[in-house]
């Protein structure tokens, strides 16, 4: 059975929107999506730095992050024809271990938690597809790459590209 890997944060988990509250809030500012078009969060403002580390060094800001729409279904699908590993490069987070563990439990209960890796480096995964945001994880990857579509890397060519989870399913489909 072929194995697909698939990153959480803003490809299973919408990381951007909870941000983008907390940072609304504390900065009095009305930031969306569309305004972070090709650009990453830190390029928003220069204290950014110090208010994202805040929110990613508190272990419960992982535990509600909103589920991309049309995730849920489409790995279920998925699960069904491949093994699925789901690939966090949560060593950057460290206090996102617990919480990211359960947001997998309660959100994605059919899947095996016995493949739920918390990695680094993604390299290591040994599986044919990997589905993350971050094409730096494809360089030493040995299988096909699928960049989804995220604000940061809108303007990044050279990689196969899905733009949401119903594009993910196509993808699959014809393979």
């Amino acid at each position: 059975m072929k194995r697909i890997a698939i990153d959480m944060d803003e490809v299973m988990a919408d990381f951007i929107a909870k941000y983008l509250l907390h940072y609304n809030r504390d900065f009095n500012d009305n930031v969306t999506h569309e305004r972070l078009h090709g650009m990453h969060l830190r390029q928003l403002n220069p204290e950014l730095e110090s208010h994202l580390r805040e929110c990613l060094d508190d272990p419960s800001f992982f535990g509600d992050l909103p589920v991309m729409p049309n995730s849920q279904e489409v790995v279920r699908e998925l699960s069904e024809r491949y093994e699925i590993f789901i690939t966090t490069a949560a060593m950057e987070v460290p206090a996102s271990f617990a919480a990211k563990y359960n947001w997998l439990k309660e959100h994605f209960p059919f899947l095996n938690e016995m493949n739920f890796v918390f990695c680094g480096d993604k390299s290591i995964i040994d599986a044919d597809y990997l589905i993350d945001d971050n094409s730096r994880h494809f360089k030493r990857f040995k299988g096909q790459g699928l960049l989804y579509t995220a604000s940061h890397n809108v303007h990044e060519t050279g990689f196969v590209r899905v733009n949401n989870w119903l594009e993910v399913r196509e993808y699959f489909a014809g393979i």
